[in-house]
């Protein structure tokens, strides 16, 4: 009990955490705060509060998933809200991170997990995005966009969000009618339909989700355009042909930090001689770091969120010319407000589908993403690159301008 109450005074400041231990002890944190809400918690045990102070981020999530950690006022985003909004990035905080010495393996470790070989790619991307088709009907929009949303008024709907996203990005893809276009890690095809109901252009999208595959061919069947909105399950090192346009949405952090290099030099030469690429990418704001154990054991094995310094290197020397850089920093945290909302309005459902641990697995990665973008060091990179300077007009109107007429 010591250990965690150390930990929790010296953590706790703002807003109020109430923790009854097992013995029977209740301890109280910090002082009331309109910012965050009251929260009380209960360990069933008397083993789980030093199970988290070994490693705070993956033991509190686990003993919350194993019913060790309860939470009796309040629910897991307002604990992991009171937790990292009282150590937020841009004042020095760390969140829910393990000791030096932890980090120091964890940092071997996951670079190591992070040299994604293409057989155990597929073999990741398996884990996540071939889960059951209707766990994402649950908390997705209806076009299953499955990344950061873009929220021109933080009240907007979701679906207005995720509608505002796909005309962001394709207006920085300046396309023209008749050209032929590349999403890199296309999901369930939202985005390539939208791209050709929106322009005509012809699209590729490929992934390495037997799943998504499925219902992507069948959305594109379904909508008559199967010949020119067509999906493959493929590895984009190994795509040929010649495109005018390269996006790319939530795929980059399968990457790699080993393979960056690889990877932009295969759009390089899949780009026509004025092609353009636009990358959409969760990111960090600091310096390159590591996965958190949860993230990296639970969500997304051999992910990895890049520092924009990495991104760049890994484009340097191409001849590849950065025309815009845009950092989105709390729409991730507004989309999976959105997302844990549904999910927990869905929580009899997805309980039907898994079970009760999986259901809190899920609204722990829910609720920790909030916070990551909301308090913590991570936010979105959209990285526009050309191969030739006049690739795209050398002002942003036409950016601008196209994204009023796609959203109007």
């Amino acid at each position: 009990m010591a250990l965690i109450d150390l930990f929790l005074a010296r953590r706790v400041k703002r807003g109020q955490l109430t923790v009854h231990h097992a013995d029977g002890n209740t301890s109280h944190f910090g002082t009331p705060d309109p910012a965050f809400r009251d929260v009380t918690i209960r360990f069933a045990d008397k083993g789980a509060a030093n199970f988290i102070v070994r490693n705070p981020g993956l033991g509190a999530a686990e003993a919350f998933m194993d019913g060790r950690l309860l939470i009796e006022q309040g629910d897991i985003r307002d604990l992991v809200n009171l937790l990292a909004g009282n150590g937020p990035w841009e004042a020095g905080g760390r969140g829910l991170k393990p000791s030096p010495a932890r980090r120091a393996v964890a940092a071997v470790t996951h670079r190591l997990n992070r040299i994604n070989m293409a057989r155990k790619s597929k073999r990741n991307v398996a884990h996540h995005y071939d889960l059951s088709d209707r766990l994402y009907d649950l908390f997705l929009d209806a076009d299953r966009q499955y990344s950061c949303a873009y929220y021109t008024d933080p009240a907007n709907s979701l679906e207005r969000a995720q509608a505002d996203k796909k005309a962001h990005i394709a207006a920085k893809l300046a396309l023209k009618p008749g050209m032929k276009v590349l999403d890199i890690g296309c999901g369930w095809g939202g985005m390539a339909l939208y791209l050709h109901a929106q322009t005509g252009a012809e699209v590729l999208g490929v992934t390495l989700s037997e799943e998504q595959l499925k219902v992507a061919q069948r959305r594109a069947r379904d909508a008559g355009v199967a010949d020119q909105v067509k999906f493959e399950l493929i590895d984009y090192r190994h795509v040929t042909g010649r495109f005018d346009r390269i996006v790319s949405v939530g795929m980059f952090e399968h990457v790699g930090p080993a393979h960056y290099r690889a990877f932009f030099r295969k759009c390089r030469e899949l780009l026509t001689e004025d092609g353009v690429m636009l990358l959409h990418t969760i990111g960090r704001m600091g310096q390159p770091g590591v996965t958190d154990d949860f993230t990296a054991k639970y969500i997304f094995p051999g992910g990895y969120s890049p520092a924009l310094s990495e991104i760049v290197r890994g484009y340097e020397g191409l001849r590849m010319f950065p025309t815009d850089i845009e950092v989105l920093r709390l729409h991730y945290a507004y989309t999976t407000d959105d997302w844990y909302d549904r999910a927990v309005a869905a929580r009899d459902q997805i309980v039907a589908l898994y079970d009760e641990r999986f259901y809190r697995m899920w609204t722990f990665y829910l609720a920790g993403a909030s916070q990551a973008f909301r308090y913590g060091g991570l936010c979105n990179y959209q990285v526009q690159l050309t191969r030739s300077r006049l690739g795209v007009p050398i002002t942003r109107d036409y950016m601008f301008e196209e994204e009023r007429r796609l959203r109007g």
